[in-house]
């Protein structure tokens, strides 16, 4: 299956997104998704769905009750925008 992507990567349709896809992505920036890597995709794509905007951290932060410190870790260089990648949604407006 072919997916359709952005310039910089980002999936194109929100509805291409699967947690395949997601692991298969993961592994190539280096990432083993774990449970808490979960609760903030889950997160994100949650409030991404409600709004039809892309969160920033802290809402992210506040939905999946990950704390920020906490999303630095997991998803290092880059965070907010390696969140949006692997849960299928748009860059954030926030990031460059």
């Amino acid at each position: 299956m072919s997916l359709e992507v952005d310039d910089q990567g980002y999936l194109a349709n929100r509805d291409d997104w699967s947690q395949q896809l997601a692991e298969e992505w993961a592994g190539k920036f280096g990432l083993a998704l774990t449970d808490q890597h979960w609760q903030v995709i889950n997160a994100a794509r949650a409030i991404e769905g409600e709004s039809g905007a892309s969160p920033g951290l802290r809402k992210i932060s506040k939905r999946s009750a990950v704390p920020i410190k906490a999303i630095y870790k997991l998803f290092p260089d880059g965070p907010a925008k390696l969140v949006a990648k692997l849960a299928g949604i748009p860059k954030p407006k926030s990031c460059l």
